[in-house]
């Protein structure tokens, strides 16, 4: 039952990755051709241009020969419909080609290369962040929901409200000039000081520039989710077969780690995944303020260049990753509570 359970959530997420896909390549076909027709056509006259023992007469032929060329290359000689199943068809199996401006640090116009330059780098801040953030808000909302009502729990409350108030470009924009220009602790924007230092001073360099925007992330986001965490556990620990184990005798500790966060688990890793999930997408305006070089700054670069390549494999990483979450949960909610039967079935 769960083998099939298994394989039908799997080929559904497979399915709906493959749909947003075509329909993405759908949406950026218009934008992406135009771009694209105009860089064939400067390629084409850069080339006739530099021909210099031909006559007059024979360049337009060559103009003309080395367009039909470019065109039957990238498929622009074909209907509309077959454009989109083909360019689509190249996403949904990781081949990106070539972005039509962008490069690496290296100058690589492979887009899977540009993606996983900046990849790694939004992982090691947001993923961080968001791990840190998880840990934390669990650890304060088991605390909040043991002791409901307490100062404890209404103050924490009350600071939740305060931080969420507060958007994250502001906050982000106080601390910077609080430690960089008022304290001068930690350098204001970037990866890496210039020049690159080598051995362990690199990582230690890494460290530094990344400990004022990792801080900023992990004080906005774990008092949400201990709030969070709060309300559902102590939903939890209104159950009747909660009540029977207190009744039992069973410890307090044993009665909040084991009972209850069991039974509360698949909300809370709901919500812990998926902020994983989309941390690794990066932040376009977060990265845009420390001049963090993740895929959140690369989308943005990538909207304003028209580089309809990045930003489509950029879509279909974040899209790829969303869907294998939501297919892990529904195959652990089986295993996190006995109360979930596979397949949704009595």
């Amino acid at each position: 039952m769960f083998l099939y359970f298994a394989i039908k959530r799997i080929l559904r997420g497979i399915l709906m990755f493959i749909i947003l896909m075509f329909v993405a390549s759908a949406l950026f076909n218009t934008v992406g051709e135009k771009t694209l027709i105009s860089q064939i056509h400067d390629m084409v006259n850069a080339e006739v241009t530099s021909l210099t023992d031909v006559k007059a007469e024979d360049i337009e032929a060559i103009r003309e020969s080395l367009l039909e060329h470019y065109y039957k290359l990238y498929w622009l000689d074909r209907s509309v419909g077959e454009r989109i199943f083909l360019r689509a068809i190249n996403t949904v199996t990781f081949n990106f080609g070539r972005s039509t401006i962008m490069t690496t640090s290296s100058g690589s116009r492979e887009v899977i290369n540009i993606i996983g330059e900046a990849l790694p780098k939004s992982v090691i801040l947001f993923t961080t962040a968001s791990l840190i953030q998880i840990i934390v808000g669990l650890f304060i909302g088991l605390i909040k929901a043991k002791y409901a009502g307490s100062v404890f729990d209404r103050s924490t409350s009350i600071m939740t409200m305060i931080v969420y108030g507060m958007p994250s470009w502001w906050f982000a924009m106080i601390l910077i000039m609080f430690f960089v220009y008022k304290l001068n602790i930690f350098p204001s924007s970037g990866l890496h000081s210039i020049p690159l230092q080598t051995g362990i001073m690199y990582y230690v360099d890494m460290l530094w520039h990344m400990i004022l925007p990792l801080s900023t992330l992990v004080i906005l986001g774990f008092w949400g989710i201990s709030f969070v965490v709060r309300n559902i556990v102590l939903g939890t620990l209104q159950e009747d077969y909660i009540m029977a184990a207190r009744a039992r005798g069973v410890p307090e500790k044993l009665v909040l780690f084991s009972h209850t966060l069991r039974c509360a688990a698949p909300p809370i890793i709901t919500i812990s995944l998926l902020g994983l999930l989309g941390s690794i997408g990066g932040s376009i305006i977060f990265e845009g303020i420390f001049s963090w070089p993740g895929l959140g700054n690369l989308y943005w670069v990538a909207v304003q260049q028209n580089d309809i390549p990045v930003l489509m494999a950029n879509l279909a990483i974040t899209t790829l990753l969303y869907q294998f979450g939501l297919v892990t949960l529904d195959l652990s909610y089986g295993f996190l509570d006995p109360r979930v039967k596979s397949g949704g079935k009595q």
